[in-house]
């Protein structure tokens, strides 16, 4: 209940989007009573009660997504925010980690991968020059590992790309160009390039934390 509260609190547009999908649900439930009780009251009572506990079901769907969007705004535009989406729970038919593929120690920008129906999917953690190049270079990377797999490049900004509350959607409607066997492939493939010495990033570093190496001399 209080990350419901903290939601109101924080986008007073979901109470009312709450209020409403309850309700519209609590009266289709009494519309419907009245329509196929043929006088009955105990069918429609039933009827009430059934869209009653739809409408707080609705309710609550409603206030957890907002809460959800609250959450992603409330991290956007910092350092390993992209990460964090993609730690969370995605689709069965896509895999990704929330460790960056490539990292700008200076900028603290960070290229992440996710592979699924779509195809290879580089997510840009931000929309400038910087984040471009290093899309085009993991691009070219891809490429030469697995050609001929259709690659899809994001770039996650407040002002200039995909929202991040709206990441995982977006990607979800790229069309599908692959199979789950064809998945699986590509991703055997890149994690052996990894476990090779392809995949310039330790596991499990994290962004906030990267500093430029040391010139010598």
């Amino acid at each position: 209940m209080r990350v419901y509260r903290q939601t109101i609190k924080s986008d007073p547009t979901s109470l009312w989007l709450a209020l409403l999908g309850l309700l519209l649900s609590v009266g289709g439930g009494i519309s419907l009573g009245l329509l196929t009780s043929e006088g009955s009251a105990f069918i429609t009572t039933m009827w009430i009660i059934s869209g009653s506990l739809t409408g707080v079901l609705i309710a609550m769907l409603i206030l957890s997504k907002r809460a959800e969007r609250s959450a992603y705004v409330s991290i956007e535009g910092q350092a390993g925010a992209v990460g964090a989406v993609l730690d969370s729970q995605i689709k069965r038919k896509w895999r990704a980690k929330s460790t960056p593929i490539a990292v700008n120690a200076k900028s603290r920008e960070a290229i992440y991968r996710m592979i699924g129906p779509a195809g290879v999917v580089l997510i840009a953690d931000g929309a400038s020059p910087r984040t471009k190049q290093m899309l085009t270079d993991e691009g070219r990377k891809v490429e030469r590992a697995v050609p001929g797999v259709k690659i899809h490049k994001v770039n996650v900004s407040i002002d200039n790309g995909v929202r991040l509350y709206a990441l995982l959607k977006t990607v979800y409607k790229l069309p599908k160009s692959l199979n789950r066997r064809e998945v699986s492939m590509v991703v055997n493939r890149l994690d052996a390039l990894a476990g090779a010495g392809g995949l310039p990033i330790p596991k499990g570093i994290d962004p906030m934390r990267v500093r430029a190496p040391k010139r010598k001399g």
